[in-house]
């Protein structure tokens, strides 16, 4: 069987909006974690990566 996917969650839940800019993930990622399939999870985690890359570039540069 697959390994299964860690949880990104770092548990210091900060919402802006829909994001946590904690562990990058979307309200709606978070809420259906438990339910998602191994691919979906990747994905989720693949964002969640993408988006905290983001956020730190935006807060380096102001």
């Amino acid at each position: 069987m697959a390994k299964e996917i860690e949880n990104p969650c770092i548990a210091v839940c900060q919402l802006s909006g829909d994001l946590c800019v904690s562990c990058g993930r979307s309200r709606q990622d978070i809420r259906q974690w438990k339910r998602m399939k191994r691919p979906e999870k990747m994905a989720a985690v693949q964002r969640a990566t993408l988006r905290l890359k983001a956020l730190n570039k935006a807060r380096a540069t102001s």
